[in-house]
């Protein structure tokens, strides 16, 4: 396992680089385009006013712990009925749109057509709807996918996102620091027991970075929280390990 980490990092590395590169040279010869209908905006890493309108963002008022909107304001501090009945092992869960519309457009280009500049979008968008969990982070990690999945995509998606937003709050990201030991199934499709079923057990912290999260206030960053089950499996792990608290932060959630 250490062999094929010490492979990969350097290659990966170098593959996001590439990326970097080719998309910087990218808009000195062609013009920026709308990442979801490929309409010309003149301003890279932008939608369109029509992609914008389509977009849900997600803003108070709303459950202090699992973020989700509420329709009327009631008041400060209020829990939404889920996060009294089911409280989750995370500390606050915070989101940026709904997984609908325009945004699912842009989440499925993001992981299945290779599209890891994105990102800089994307991850604008969630620190902007971060509610103050950055400035309480001491870090921010990652869920990681496993090394095949991994081969398939090139890159990790939420990896990418967090890296974007350890740029713009100044926190370290520590890459790396959740692996995922057990190939899993996809998650889509499967009912709330069966994602809990396929993911128990699949983390673990990378070995000997354990110091790294003893006493520590962590943001977990994932591009699309559903059921939360993976979530919550890599917040028990984090916890588990010694962290004294884990925020969770997502471009998109799925809105019951």
């Amino acid at each position: 396992m250490d062999t094929i980490h010490r492979l990969q990092t350097p290659l990966l590395a170098a593959g996001r680089a590439l990326g970097t590169f080719g998309a910087a040279l990218g808009t000195l010869v062609l013009p920026a385009m709308c990442p979801g209908c490929k309409r010309q905006t003149g301003t890279p890493h932008a939608l369109c006013p029509d992609c914008w309108s389509d977009i849900r963002f997600i803003e108070r008022p709303y459950c202090e712990v699992l973020g989700l909107p509420f329709s009327h304001d009631l008041g400060t501090d209020i829990l939404s009925p889920e996060a009294i009945a089911h409280p989750p092992p995370f500390d606050k869960l915070r989101s940026a749109v709904a997984y609908e519309g325009k945004a699912r457009v842009l989440v499925h280009m993001f992981k299945y057509r290779d599209s890891p500049d994105l990102a800089v979008m994307m991850a604008g968008f969630m620190a902007r709807s971060a509610d103050g969990i950055l400035e309480e982070a001491d870090a921010i990690v990652a869920i990681p996918l496993h090394r095949r999945r991994l081969v398939a995509r090139r890159f990790n998606q939420s990896a990418e996102l967090a890296r974007q937003l350890a740029k713009l709050s100044k926190r370290p990201f520590l890459a790396g620091l959740i692996e995922r030991r057990r190939h899993t199934d996809h998650q889509v499709g499967l009912t709330r027991a069966a994602r809990e079923d396929n993911v128990r057990g699949a983390f673990a912290i990378a070995k000997g970075r354990e110091g790294e999260i003893f006493g520590k206030t962590l943001v977990l960053v994932d591009d699309v929280f559903t059921t939360g089950a993976t979530i919550a499996a890599a917040t028990r792990m984090l916890k588990k390990a010694g962290a004294a608290r884990v925020l969770v932060l997502t471009f998109a959630r799925v809105l019951y």
